[in-house]
């Protein structure tokens, strides 16, 4: 994949609650972009929410569905892509995402994580036990493949999607990560 194409594909990454569908339907907007939260394709390929696909084939199901996902969406150019939280912890799925892309990465705390995923509901990781020991975890465990597969770190605390959009949108032009014209 040429350098060129690369720069026609955004992902987004981050821990569930850091705003990367909203943060990444902004950006797309503001590129002229196509934009795709890659659960949603999930469940429409599969005909089913997340909580059914991690009931039925747990955890290792669902990753089987996110990478295959991943893969057809890094196909597409003029995309901004709104992963899930845990598609950084399959080192296919970074690699991927490395070659074909940039990477933005949303830096939120586990407080933050905490008031924007409300009770959990719709987020089987969240579904049993103490939320924010989970995050915690979470955070822990799945940070250092955030930070080692950004191009770009973005704190998302702020709250406002449109300015942090707005924040990648000029990272990626002072960066040169672009190729096309971001008005």
């Amino acid at each position: 994949m040429t350098d060129a194409s690369k720069a026609l594909r955004v992902f987004m990454v981050g821990p569930m609650g850091s705003g990367k569908s909203t943060v990444g339907r902004m950006l797309a907007g503001m590129l002229d972009w196509d934009f795709v939260d890659s659960d949603t394709e999930i469940e429409a390929r599969c005909g089913a929410d997340i909580p059914w696909i991690f009931d039925v084939e747990g955890e290792a199901g669902f990753r089987r569905r996110e990478a295959a996902v991943l893969s057809d969406l890094a196909q597409r150019s003029k995309v901004v892509i709104a992963t899930g939280g845990g598609a950084v912890v399959t080192e296919a799925n970074r690699q991927l995402m490395s070659q074909a892309g940039v990477v933005v990465y949303l830096e939120v705390s586990v407080e933050q994580q905490l008031k924007r995923t409300g009770s959990g509901e719709g987020r089987p990781l969240l579904a049993q036990g103490d939320r924010g020991a989970t995050l915690r975890q979470l955070m822990a465990q799945r940070e250092p493949f955030y930070r080692a597969a950004a191009d770009v770190i973005i704190s998302a605390s702020g709250g406002n999607a449109r300015r942090v959009a707005r924040q990648i949108q000029e990272q990626l032009s002072a960066q040169s990560l672009l190729n096309v014209a971001a008005d």
